[in-house]
């Protein structure tokens, strides 16, 4: 999804796009900030003048008073400055943090949306990459670049202006050397941009492999691969070390320039300055301003080097962060089509679907299930079973034909209403760190405990509830440790039902359970599944007595289907084969 070569430039104008969407929230502080910078401007130029009154009265003053307010006014004006440089710091980072925090939850909203094709070609590492680091470079964007660039080139264009009242060629040599300095810096920071853009690409590539590789730590250890994730590691490690070379290269390239521009500027200072006070046209207070604004320039000049950079990571992260927004689900959210209460029919109607290229995961497949009934999906591995369990939940769109729930094309229905009345549970568990209530509500407050109680107590889980010290306050690990995997599943269960679906799919959902705990399912499913429909995909016939019909698919395509009584009674049905030699030997 995402491109290896370096991003082009970004246009102006997506700048000015992620001001208006993130900054304009935030209009009050954005004024206070200008303000306060603004005010810092007037300050700093004011003091080269308090200092040059200090000098020329020094000697021709015979009483102290006036350098004694001088100084005074001197001291109160640093003092005065250095507080509103505090405070503009302060709100610059209370700024860049809201909207850069704002653009995260956008970001991480977006990604939750995209269909299971893109996160199947991205690993979880590599979209926190992208939602957590590159949004972090954009802090200073946010906070600083614009108000600090504007304000930077008032503080320069306000020095040239009163250098230029001192005389014009004291203005024209620091004018010159201020178009010198910012042409030097901008043409090194053409050289700098793409070496950020590829750190930044691995860096997402290393993060990705990292996560994906630690989530995984216990089947990596079991199969002794341990060695072979090292040796990846390192290889990643020594293609990322080159890049932040390159890129520190590119930083220090500014600097460097940054450092011979202001060499020059101090040069030409001194060289103006002594021309004109050998010449008697200007004192040797105003000698010590036109140096003191000289060295004083360097400071905007600096930031402006300092914004230019955090430009260059800007220039990465905004690219990356604009493709990941710009990528589009192929799942659109339907317009509505309201879906009823109650159980749920389901009609596919010749439906095909391909993961990619030309090979087929489901061909022509057609069939009916009223509402109420029960459906027996069995299959090969490989045959498409959970392939059209996932097309009911639109986690895929097929290519063609029609798939129906109540009656409304899936399609037209939305995203939300159709997954909270279709219920799934599969045979892996996802679990995550929090309480048992949180667990199964997913932290929706609305679901009364009694309501969470009385299923549990359904499935035969009362008395594990009760033996817990706190009860549904009690926290579970991530993965579900601590729990043995009936009771994993059995929460799992738990999560489904008190979403209340009008249609079920079971997953072979009690294939890592044993006997007993499978049996205590099999005893609660009855009551559980009154008034829903349900499809369930198993690997057992124990599983499926309950089916009122019986689909057999095979590689992508309907083998068999048909009332479970009527097939089991056809001696010459596949069903009836099953029953006879045993589903085990047939599906082999």
């Amino acid at each position: 999804m995402f491109r290896k070569q370096a991003l082009p430039r970004i246009p102006i104008g997506e700048y000015l796009s992620l001001f208006r969407s993130y900054l304009k929230p935030q209009r009050k502080r954005m004024t206070l900030l200008a303000a306060l910078l603004i005010g810092g401007i007037g300050l700093q130029l004011v003091n080269p003048q308090i200092i040059r009154y200090f000098i020329d009265t020094a000697g021709s003053q015979q009483s102290g008073e006036p350098l004694v307010w001088a100084a005074v006014l001197f001291i109160g004006v640093s003092l005065i400055q250095q507080l509103i440089n505090v405070s503009a710091s302060y709100m610059g980072a209370n700024v860049g943090w809201m909207a850069t925090n704002q653009l995260r939850v956008d970001v991480a909203a977006h990604c939750l949306k995209l269909d299971m094709a893109f996160h199947k070609q991205q690993t979880a590492g590599s979209i926190i990459e992208r939602v957590d680091g590159d949004i972090n470079n954009l802090s200073n964007f946010f906070s600083q670049f614009a108000i600090m660039l504007v304000s930077n080139v008032l503080l320069v264009a306000g020095m040239l202006v009163l250098l230029f009242r001192e005389g014009w060629l004291i203005g024209s040599g620091m004018l010159l050397f201020v178009v010198f300095a910012l042409m030097a810096i901008r043409y090194v920071r053409r050289f700098a941009v793409p070496h950020w853009t590829k750190v930044r690409e691995v860096s997402a590539k290393f993060y990705g492999f990292l996560g994906e590789h630690l989530e995984g730590t216990e089947d990596t250890r079991a199969s002794g691969a341990t060695g072979y994730v090292m040796h990846r590691f390192f290889t990643l490690m020594r293609e990322w070390l080159p890049l932040r070379v390159r890129a520190f290269f590119g930083w220090a390239s500014m600097w460097i320039t940054t450092i011979i521009v202001f060499t020059i500027g101090n040069a030409v200072a001194f060289t103006v300055s002594y021309y004109l006070w050998q010449k008697g046209s200007i004192t040797l207070g105003t000698v010590y301003m036109v140096f003191y604004y000289t060295e004083l320039m360097a400071k905007p000049i600096e930031q402006i080097r300092t914004q230019m950079e955090d430009l260059q990571k800007a220039d990465a992260s905004i690219g990356r962060v604009r493709e990941l927004l710009q990528t589009s689900s192929s799942i659109q959210d339907g317009p509505g089509g309201a879906i009823p209460g109650g159980p749920l029919g389901v009609a596919f109607n010749r439906v095909h679907f391909s993961y990619e290229g030309d090979r087929s995961t489901l061909a022509d497949v057609d069939f009916r299930l009223e509402p109420g009934q029960v459906l027996g999906l069995l299959g090969r591995t490989g045959s498409g079973k959970t392939t059209l369990a996932r097309l009911l939940l639109r986690f895929y769109d097929p290519g063609e034909g029609s798939i129906t729930v109540g009656g409304v094309d899936i399609r037209r229905a939305k995203l939300q209403e159709l997954r909270s009345r279709v219920g799934m549970v599969t045979q892996t568990i996802e679990l995550f760190q929090g309480t048992i209530r949180d667990n199964l509500t997913f932290f929706d407050e609305r679901v009364a405990d009694e309501r969470i109680v009385q299923v549990l107590e359904e499935l035969g889980m009362g008395q594990w509830l009760l033996s817990l010290p706190q009860g549904l306050d009690t926290r579970l690990e991530s993965g579900g440790g601590g729990l043995s995997a009936g009771e994993a599943q059995l929460l799992s269960f738990a999560r489904v039902f008190l979403t209340d679906p009008g249609l079920v799919i079971l997953d072979e959902a009690s294939s890592r359970l044993d006997p007993g705990t499978e049996q205590r399912i099999e005893q609660a499913m009855n009551r559980l599944l009154e008034g829903r429909t349900c499809i369930i995909i198993a690997h057992r016939l124990a599983t499926i007595e309950r089916a009122d019909r019986i689909l057999i698919l095979e590689e992508g395509r309907m083998l068999e289907q048909g009332d479970r009584v009527k097939l089991a009674a056809n001696p010459d049905s596949r069903y009836s084969r099953m029953l006879r030699v045993g589903m085990e030997e047939m599906l082999a």
